[in-house]
Parts: structure tokens; sequence; C-alpha cells
């Protein structure tokens, strides 16, 4: 049971949340406001804040805020610890939006992860993912089968705040999803090629891609914000990564560069279902047009970047969505559009008949949910 302190706090958080302001938003600029909350506090109230939005259409509306939050307490314990408590048909009528059925099948697994608290991944160095694991402790790596093709990637459980670790201020590793990490591992970038991450936002793949490279060739990485650029440039001087270099790009067929890249990723801007476990208020702000809209944006970047891709170079999609309109139906609009270019199996070193689309599932990784498709353009 939450005392009375940690519900008030949450209360004023759920307070200010709104469409245009994310809970995760809310949560930081509280903590940056009210600096005497310690870790244990702060977890606590943001494990209240977003339980809430994962229950948030088994509550009373006219219950004060307290009272909710007091109310989703005892509803996230009681599924934790029998999930089999609350009917598939409930999740499927309250965990998430009616329209999400019209774009995605809705297996049992799947709603039942919805409503657990995400699981934290990191992304070692490569190859130190076991004497990391050692030096934080509480450390496990991936047990599923994708995952365990991520052989850097520890699912940290413990409690410690990491950003203030040793390791985290050396660079030792990133904190980073599995399935995140499982894009550029898709990728497959070799050392001295060129690769484009082109909707690079904070770096999180440009970081890995470099990595993946062993700082050498060079990782070009583009968005359209140039405050996410700079925060990649502090955090690729922290991982010690030089082998990249930013620049600004509105995402429209004027390209930032004439170069012609070995690969090229598309991690483009989608309506996250695919986060919605770590991200529930999402679910009640994103809405079909959003997922119609992105979808053309989504097409119209990949035909701007498909002309940028040397004889036999290799393209990838990704995007941290599970809708239909913005994963298959994207993929086979642009496979159907580009004769030029062939599909590829998504996990080079896969035999060649294997799928060139893959949907990573949050129930079956602990992790977001990812579409990834690859092509390859014909020599």
């Amino acid at each position: 049971m939450l005392d009375s302190a940690i519900l008030n706090h949450a209360a004023r958080i759920v307070a200010a949340v709104t469409a245009d302001v994310r809970a995760d938003a809310a949560l930081r600029h509280y903590f940056v406001e009210t600096r005497r909350l310690g870790p244990r506090e702060k977890r606590q109230i943001s494990r209240a804040v977003f339980a809430y939005f994962r229950w948030l259409q088994w509550l009373d509306p006219r219950a004060s805020l307290q009272k909710q939050l007091a109310q989703t307490a005892e509803l996230h314990e009681a599924f934790a610890r029998d999930p089999k408590a609350v009917k598939v048909e409930t999740l499927a009528a309250f965990a998430v939006p009616e329209w999400l059925r019209t774009e995605m099948d809705l297996p049992a697994a799947y709603l039942q992860q919805l409503q657990r608290d995400p699981a934290l991944w990191l992304r070692a160095r490569p190859g130190t993912a076991a004497a990391l694991a050692r030096m934080l402790s509480d450390c496990e790596p991936p047990t599923s089968p994708d995952g365990a093709r991520a052989h850097d990637a520890l699912h940290y459980k413990g409690h410690h705040d990491l950003f203030l670790t040793p390791q985290f201020q050396s660079g030792a590793f990133e904190i980073q999803d599995l399935s995140s990490q499982l894009v550029a591992i898709a990728c497959a970038p070799q050392p001295k090629q060129t690769w484009w991450d082109a909707c690079a936002g904070e770096g999180g793949k440009t970081l890995h891609l470099a990595n993946l490279m062993a700082n050498k060739g060079l990782v070009w990485a583009s968005d359209r914000h140039s405050r996410r650029l700079e925060i990649l440039k502090r955090r690729a001087a922290r991982a010690e990564i030089f082998n990249y270099r930013s620049v600004l790009w509105d995402g429209s067929q004027r390209l930032p560069t004439k170069t012609k890249f070995d690969g090229i990723l598309v991690d483009a801007p989608c309506s996250g279902v695919g986060t919605w476990q770590r991200n529930p208020h999402a679910r009640w702000t994103t809405t079909p047009n959003d997922v119609r809209e992105l979808a053309t944006t989504q097409l119209a970047l990949l035909d701007h970047v498909a002309g940028a891709l040397k004889p036999g170079g290799r393209l990838v999609y990704a995007v941290c969505t599970l809708t239909r309109s913005e994963t298959t139906a994207v993929a086979e609009r642009f496979t159907a559009q580009h004769a030029e270019l062939e599909p590829a199996p998504v996990f080079p070193g896969d035999q060649p008949t294997s799928a060139a689309q893959r949907f990573l599932l949050p129930h079956e990784l602990n992790a977001n949910g990812m579409f990834i498709a690859a092509w390859t353009r014909k020599k």
C-alpha cells in the first residue's frame, strides 16, 4: 500500500498530464522542481503514475486522484500476483482503445504484458556484457531466441540509479531497450562501411551502429531537431564514439548529402504502439488519424532515401509500433514501388529464405514491440 505522501506526489503529476504533456515529461519536470525526493520515492511515484494510465479504464472518475491511485496500486498488485485473475476479454475492452483491434491482433499474452512493469535493458560495449553484469550485479542476459542475438544486452533488475554509476559515467553502457538493440543488429554494419541513420533522434541506434563498426568507417546521423543531435553529441563523447557525422534533415526529397551509402536505417516516426507498456499514457492520446498520417510519412521517408543506396547496399525500415498500417502495409507498398530493391532477410546470416519482415513482440521479448523490414539494392 502506498503512503499518503507518495499518493499526493503522484496525484499532482497525473493532474499535470494532458494530450500535449506526456506522463514521462510531467514526471521529469516534477522531479526537477521537487529536489528533496530520494531515489526510492521517485521510483514509487513513477511506478504509481504509469500504473494509473495502465488501469485508467477500471477507475472511478468521480473519486479523488489519490483514491484512484490507491485503487490502481491494489489492481496492479493483484494482477502481479495472478495475471489470470483479470479476464482476457476485460483486458481487450479496458487496457487498450477500441480502434486498436482493427489494426492488430490482440492475443492474451500481449494484453497481459501491457499491464506489467516494463523491463530495463542495458547495452554494454561490445564483448563486455559479462564483465559489466559482474560490476553492476542484478543483471541477466536475454533468454528469448531473438533476444539472444543481442550479445551485449543485459536485463537490469536492480534498483540503483544507473545514471550515477561510474560505469555509466565512463560510457561502459547505454540504457537501450532490447528491441532497439535488435534493429542495429538487423542492420549488420561492417567496419569501414558508410551508413546513414536517417531519423537518428538522440542517437541510440547511431551509437550502436558505430560500436558494431568498431569505430571504423562512418555513420551519418540526421534528424529534423538540432536539440536531439546535440544530445547525440554528448552521448557519443561519453561512449568514445568518433566515427559519426551529424546533420540536420527535415525528411524531404532534398537529402543532406550526395553520399552513396552501404546501408541506410530508417527508424521512422510512428504511433509508438509498441511502447505502450512503457508509455501507457499514449494509449489514450494516440488516434487512428495519427496512424494514417504517420504511414504516409513513413512511406515518403523510404522513397526519399532509396536513391542514396549503393548497389548491393542494405536498407532497413524499423518502427516501434505494431499497427498494420505502419508496418506490413508500408513495407509492401514500398516493395511494389521500387523494382530496383529486393526484400532481404531481416537478420543477415539467417537462411536466404528467411522473412524480410519481422514483428518483435513485447510478450516474447519482454521489451518494446518493434517491426523491421529489410531490402538490398540490386547490383
